[in-house]
This record gives C-alpha cells, sequence and structure tokens, in this order.
C-alpha cells in the first residue's frame, strides 16, 4: 500500500528555509567569531577557546530539558512551533549582542561579556529554536520519504546559507569600513534575516494532531493507555538506553567538530595560502557538491531501501576525500585540494540529508520499545551536536593556535604556528571522517525498527 503523503512542495520548501535563521547564526559565528575576537578587539585565543568550552557545561542538560518541555507542550501552534517562533527573537538579540562587545571596557568585562552572551545564545535560545525546529519533522508528516525529502532541503538551505556568509562576510565588513563597527552592522544585518526567513519557516507548516501521530501503520487508532507524563530524569534514561540515540548524537558532535575545524580555515587561507579570499572559494568547493548531493538523496534513499548503506559508503568516500585533501594540501597545490574537498562533500551528503530522518527512526524505535513518543526530546541531539560539536572544535581552535604561538593581526607567523594550522585544517577533519564512517558500521537503525515492527504484528495476532 502506497504511504499517505501530507505535505505539498511549498511546505517542504518553507520548512527549508528556516536553516537560513539557523546558518546565518551558526556559520556566521563558527567562520569568523575568533578572527573577530583576535584581530578585532584583541583577545586571547587560548582564553577565548575556555570560555567557549566553559559555556558548554550548560549545554548537555538545556538540549534535553528544552526537548522535554517542546514534548510536554500543548498550544494552538502545536508542540515545537512555539519553541521555535519565540526562541528565535533570543538568538538574535545575542548573536548581536556577542559583535557589540564594548571597545572601552575592561579586558575583563569583555571576556565576562562575550562569555555571557554566548552562553545565552547556544545553552538557551539557540537550544529552543533549533530543536524545536528538528522536531517537526516528526510532527509534520508520518511519511519517510517527505521525512528525507524535508532534511535534504533544510541542508540545501543550511549549506547554500553558510557558502554565501563564508563568501561574502569578508567583503562585507570591508565595504562597511572595517574594524568592530563594520562587523556589527554585519551582525545586525544576519539577525534581521534570521529573523524574517524563520518567520516564514514557522507559519511554512502545521503540526498534525496528537491523535493522528498516534494512528498506526494501517491508520487505525491503536487501543492504549493515554500517555503518562514523564519527568525530566526518565526523558534522560529514554535516550541513553537506545543505543542508536547515542551513536546519531556521537556521530552528530563529530560532523560539527569537522565543520568547525574548517570553519577555521580563515587562519589557513590567510597565513598558509597568503589569501583570504580563498575561504569563499574552498565553501564552494564543498557547499556546491553538498548541494548536488542532497538533490539526489531522497531517490538514492529510495532506491537503495534504506538510509543505512548509503550514509556509510558515503562517509568512506568522505573520508578519503580528506586524505586527498590532506596530501593536496603538503603538495601546496590549491586546485587539487579544492577537487579532493568537493569530492569529500559529495560523499558526506546522504548524512546530511537524511539525518532529520534517521532521528524520527530513532524515535520510532523508542517508541516501539517503552511505548513513550518522545520527538522533541530525541531531536534534542541535533542542537546538542551542532553547540558542543561546534563549541569544542572552535575551543580546540583557540586552544592550538594560543599553544602554536599565534599573534593576532600579525602579517606573518611561527612556523610552530603554520604547522599547527596545516594540523588544524588538515588533519583534523581527516581524522574526524573517519571516526565518523566507524560510527555508521553500526547505525542501522531502519532493520531494528522493522524487526521490532514484526514483533509487535506478531504479539497482535498471538492476542
Amino acid at each position: 500500500m502506497e504511504e499517505r503523503t501530507y505535505l505539498k512542495w511549498y511546505n517542504k520548501v518553507g520548512y527549508g528555509s528556516g536553516d537560513i535563521a539557523g546558518n546565518v547564526v551558526y556559520a556566521f559565528l563558527s567562520a569568523f567569531v575568533m578572527i573577530f575576537l583576535t584581530d578585532t578587539i584583541g583577545l586571547n585565543a587560548g582564553i577565548v577557546g575556555s570560555l567557549i568550552a566553559a559555556s558548554k557545561l550548560f549545554d548537555g542538560i538545556s538540549d534535553i530539558f528544552f526537548g522535554s518541555l517542546i514534548d510536554k507542550t500543548h498550544s494552538k501552534m502545536g508542540k515545537a512551533r512555539p519553541w521555535m517562533f519565540y526562541g528565535y527573537f533570543g538568538c538574535a538579540l545575542c548573536l548581536v549582542a556577542i559583535f557589540f562587545i564594548p571597545a572601552g571596557a575592561s579586558e575583563f568585562a569583555q571576556y565576562a561579556w562575550f562569555f555571557i552572551a554566548y552562553t545565552l545564545l547556544n545553552a538557551g535560545f539557540y537550544t529552543a529554536n533549533n530543536i524545536a525546529y528538528s522536531a517537526l519533522t516528526a510532527l509534520v508528516t508520518k511519511n519517510n520519504h517527505e521525512r528525507v525529502q524535508m532534511g535534504s532541503i533544510r541542508f540545501m538551505f543550511a549549506f547554500g546559507t553558510s557558502m554565501l556568509i563564508q563568501t561574502i562576510t569578508v567583503g562585507c565588513v570591508a565595504y562597511f569600513g572595517g574594524g568592530a563597527g563594520a562587523w556589527r552592522t554585519v551582525a545586525v544585518i544576519y539577525g534581521v534575516v534570521g529573523l524574517i526567513s524563520n518567520s516564514l519557516s514557522v507559519w511554512s507548516v502545521k503540526e498534525l494532531p496528537p491523535e493522528e501521530l498516534a494512528e498506526g501503520e494501517t491508520g487505525e487508532k491503536e487501543e492504549k493507555e493515554p500517555e503518562k507524563p514523564y519527568r525530566l530524569a526518565e526523558a534522560f534514561g529514554l535516550l541513553i538506553h537506545n543505543q542508536y540515540y547515542l551513536m546519531i548524537c556521537g556521530a552528530y558532535i563529530l560532523m560539527q567538530i569537522y565543520s568547525a575545524t574548517l570553519n577555521m580555515g580563515i587562519y589557513f587561507m590567510t597565513y598558509v595560502l597568503k589569501n583570504a579570499n580563498l575561504l569563499g572559494v574552498f565553501s564552494w568547493a564543498i557547499n556546491i557538491p553538498m548541494i548536488v548531493g542532497l538533490l539526489f538523496t531522497p531517490a538514492l534513499v529510495a532506491k537503495w531501501k534504506g538510509m543505512y548503506r548509503l550514509n556509510l559508503y558515503g562517509y568512506v568516500l568522505g573520508t578519503a576525500g580528506r586524505l586527498g585533501v590532506m596530501a593536496a594540501g603538503y603538495m601546496g597545490s590549491v586546485p587539487l585540494m579544492l577537487f579532493f574537498t568537493a569530492v569529500a562533500a559529495l560523499g558526506m551528503s546522504p548524512l546530511q540529508g537524511d539525518m532529520n530522518a534517521l532521528i524520527a527512526t530513532c524515535s520510532e524505535y523508542t517508541y516501539l520499545k517503552t511505548g513513550k513518543r518522545v520527538d522533541g526530546t530525541m531531536y534534542s541531539c541535533t542542537s546538542l551536536g551542532t553547540k558542543i560539536g561546534g563549541g569544542i572544535g572552535t575551543a580546540i581552535a583557540g586552544w592550538l593556535l594560543a599553544y602554536s604561538g599565534y599573534v593576532g593581526g600579525a602579517e606573518t607567523q611561527t612556523a610552530s604556528c603554520i604547522n599547527m594550522l596545516h594540523i588544524m585544517y588538515l588533519w583534523l577533519p581527516m581524522i574526524f571522517n573517519l571516526l565518523i564512517t566507524v560510527i555508521l558500521t553500526k547505525m542501522d537503525v531502519e532493520k531494528a525498527v522493522q524487526i521490532g515492527l514484526r514483533t509487535c504484528c506478531a504479539d497482535r495476532t498471538k492476542i
């Protein structure tokens, strides 16, 4: 029997456009906050890295907390949409605040200002917005093919936005006169763009009624007792007892650390390749193949009858591509680096496109095992991965820069710093890709759900 469809093309595109909002925050901060703080404000890279790492202590708790709140929310807008809509106003304000560090304040006050604004953004407003946005995948449709399409469209917008930000930001800062004032102007513009795109995304979809989400595969409502509310501690227990959640969470964190190390490429381009504008060129080499791969991901998932093999083989290719980038980097060949960067991005694209569908399947696994629907809490791994992974990646970059003797704003750097930049941009991304590939060898959650469904059907037959 053909699976029911729930969404029109404009619902999917409207939903996907919401990642413009997410990436005017994430991509902007990941690529440029460190060089803004070190080269414009004059802060120490190692201290900034430590502050970013310290702020992550709040993130793990806040992710599960907000995910649990979303699961317990009942409003006219649904469970997730209110958190997505209202949460982004705080995101925009905190993004702007980070770049409005008072120039005349003491150094301690500047560090404190950054830490407070960065923590409020990541542990609070971004968490609420991002978990809700991801959870909508499971709340607006029950069709797995539509979920894959939503994920692919979403990440096409994400990578397109990231590519645009990495391409134009340096030029925009120069256009507005350079210095802290120019960075502030750019931050305000990005914040406004994010507010508009987030609002459009919220109102482009509508959540399914709870009773429809509870219907079985045949369309008939299942006879079961009303689900009892669960506490935060119980939600945490449901997550850690789902091995597929832990694997997805680990993979997502590594994916974001990988992205954060690549986003530190502004240093590699400036001091190794001697051209900061190459960051935009490499961004195109990453994001164009990624978008092309995302276009074909739904069809490939359907053809291969699942996500497992496609994701695994894709990351094998992605790891091989990063090995090629590493070799080309030591050869000093920018064209070869660009070619292998594109190969790696193409291989990594399927997992980006079907990640939301993978998490929805993971949530179904928990439901089959426990009878509890925890979609919002389950999607905490996306926010957790983005913030923990991105924060750790940026923090590691700060520590390594400080350890290598990096001097902010200097025309040239020491040999030890140049060697460290090679490690950061060439070695670390390849290692992280290899670790993700190892995790993907075990992440066949679709098979586990199929086994669970067969078991449930067999039990009902006996009854």
